[in-house]
């Protein structure tokens, strides 16, 4: 009975502090002014922004420090992604979460480093108990850095609740000025049954925006029947940068009721792919605008979604008149108001609806098994967000897997058989997506026999590509048989034309030393303060393997006092 007492207990002081979220417990991680490169919430590739991008004045190495007293729960190093990142668990049941980092503070970079070494691996994954590594608020962490994929050096900062959801931070107290309003880019409007029309068109529609007096927008009347939503594209700035944010809330309104409204403070990331059907996706692939659709279609599970009348969609009689509105607020409550007057009419149709039929119709909520040529296809049920026509295509080693406009929400598997090829040539045998440019890009790719598979979660063109081309190995600041005394690192490029380096390990004088990838730069970097040598004379090897396991050897030997 205790036992469930002190649980109650537990449990209820984490459940109160959600509710009551404290905007005076976390302090600011880095001893500079806080300005922007990216907000919460803001829409990226494929997900939800979980956090804070905060600058770091175009430089690494700014100490970051605990903003509350905690214990290291988690560390983790990529090549890609977060790079070097850093979780602390805090008291009152929220977690803070740091990416991209240049390096760990001394006692955690010590963990690190042991536990690199011990794994002979640079990449890893750490959990340390509760009482292994404890922090006090104003202790270094870490230092800022550019590590995993960060596009400049900067601060990835997030809180997450008790149950790994990532909060706004701004919600937490963590000051940043803003007083500018919200941008609006562009305003569509969309038929959404089968009779909808706006301006004789069964289209989308991309309106014209009048600027008023007052700074508000007035679109151009529209006509319009049936059942139709609207959509906006939109992003926020706050003082000084000129980075393109996302904004905090989106409210709708149709003659003063409210429709619709979206708030960026908390979402899960289990939902943080849907983002691909809350956008209008084939407008952000064909044009690079993401729209936010203001209406919730099928499929469409979205915590961010506060509150909705009829799902956000109005509809629309003919001889009515109507004024539908959209507010577009920042986390300071600086607002921009878009006005749209709609003329309810059911005109005859101009332009019809854009379809597509194929010969391959797919069912959302059924799996499906296509084969063109030598490819078969296997798209998993609920793959797709709604019924849909596909134009798939096989052409010799090439297979059109439609265009990369409809999103998918899960992987769906290329195969294909490659009995026809003989020796050596069907171990270096990828299935790779073809960019923009017509080169492939690797895609994980397994075989079963004489079956080579892949799955993707991009629609588009793929190949069937054979690479026979060992990677290259270039030393960066060192030369064979030469004095090394005053080198504090030792750097070498990696480079693979095809499918990509996939594993590397270094050894100097047969023992394993630790060098960090950067990929973006393609070179290795070992530190020599890691004091594996001893010796005048020292023997590097470097064996590279890439994605398809054709691998190079490097060896050369340096002096050093």
């Amino acid at each position: 009975m205790k036992l469930i007492k002190h649980l109650f207990l537990f449990f209820g002081g984490i459940l109160f502090a959600q509710d009551n979220i404290p905007t005076d417990y976390f302090s600011n991680p880095i001893k500079i002014p806080l300005v922007l490169a990216g907000s919460f919430g803001e829409l990226r590739s494929n997900h939800f922004h979980s956090g804070l991008d905060i600058k770091t004045q175009q430089r690494e190495g700014i100490a970051i420090y605990a903003p509350a007293d905690g214990y290291v729960s988690r560390i983790k190093i990529s090549h890609y992604g977060y790079g070097k990142a850093l979780y602390i668990k805090h008291p009152n049941g929220y977690s803070t979460v740091y990416a991209h980092l240049k390096k760990y503070g001394d006692t955690i970079q010590k963990v690190v480093k042991t536990a690199q070494y011990k794994k002979e691996k640079y990449e890893i994954e750490l959990f340390p108990e509760s009482n292994e590594i404890p922090v006090k608020k104003g202790d270094l962490i870490g230092y800022t850095g550019n590590s995993g994929s960060s596009g400049g050096p900067h601060l990835h900062f997030e809180i997450r609740d008790a149950n790994s959801r990532p909060m706004n931070p701004l919600l937490f107290g963590i000051e940043i000025p803003d007083t500018k309003k919200p941008t609006i880019n562009s305003v569509f409007a969309y038929p959404l049954s089968k009779e909808a029309q706006i301006n004789q068109s069964q289209n989308p529609v991309k309106l014209r925006l009048i600027l008023q007096k007052d700074g508000s927008y007035k679109s151009e009347n529209i006509s319009a029947f049936g059942k139709i939503g609207f959509g906006v594209s939109t992003h926020d700035q706050q003082n000084g940068a000129s980075n393109k944010n996302g904004v905090y809330k989106i409210q709708t309104f149709c003659n003063g009721k409210e429709k619709f409204e979206v708030l960026f403070e908390k979402f899960s990331f289990a939902e943080t792919r849907y983002l691909n059907r809350y956008i209008d996706y084939a407008n952000y692939k064909n044009n690079r605008n993401r729209v936010q659709k203001l209406f919730r279609e099928s499929n469409n599970p979205l915590s961010i979604i506060k509150s909705e009348d009829e799902h956000g969609s109005i509809l629309i009689d003919d001889g009515l008149n109507s004024i539908y509105t959209i507010e577009v607020t920042d986390f300071k409550n600086n607002k921009i108001v878009i006005q749209i007057p709609i003329n309810g009419e059911q005109k005859e149709i101009v332009n019809p609806r854009n379809s597509t039929i194929t010969e391959d119709f797919i069912y959302a909520n059924e799996g499906t098994s296509i084969t063109k040529g030598k490819f078969s296809v296997y798209i998993p049920a609920n793959s797709l967000y709604e019924n849909t026509y596909l134009n798939i295509k096989a052409k010799g080693d090439t297979l059109i897997l439609h265009k990369d406009e409809i999103p998918l929400h899960k992987n769906i598997t290329i195969s294909t058989n490659i009995s026809n090829y003989k020796g050596n040539d069907i171990d270096r045998l990828y299935i790779g997506r073809l960019n923009y440019k017509g080169d492939p890009y690797y895609n994980y790719t397994y075989r079963k026999g004489n079956k080579l598979s892949a799955k993707t979660k991009i629609l588009g063109s793929f190949i069937l590509v054979a690479d026979t081309t060992v990677p290259k190995i270039k030393p960066i600041n060192f030369q064979n048989k030469k004095w090394l005394s005053k080198n504090k690192t030792l750097k070498i490029k990696i480079t693979d034309d095809l499918s990509g380096i996939s594993s590397y390990r270094a050894t100097i004088n047969g023992k394993f030393i630790l060098m960090e990838y950067n990929y973006k730069k393609d070179v290795l970097t070992y530190d020599f303060d890691d004091k594996i040598i001893s010796e005048s004379e020292n023997n590097l090897k470097l064996i590279v393997i890439d994605n398809v396991g054709n691998n190079a050897t490097f060896e050369a030997t340096f002096f050093r006092k």
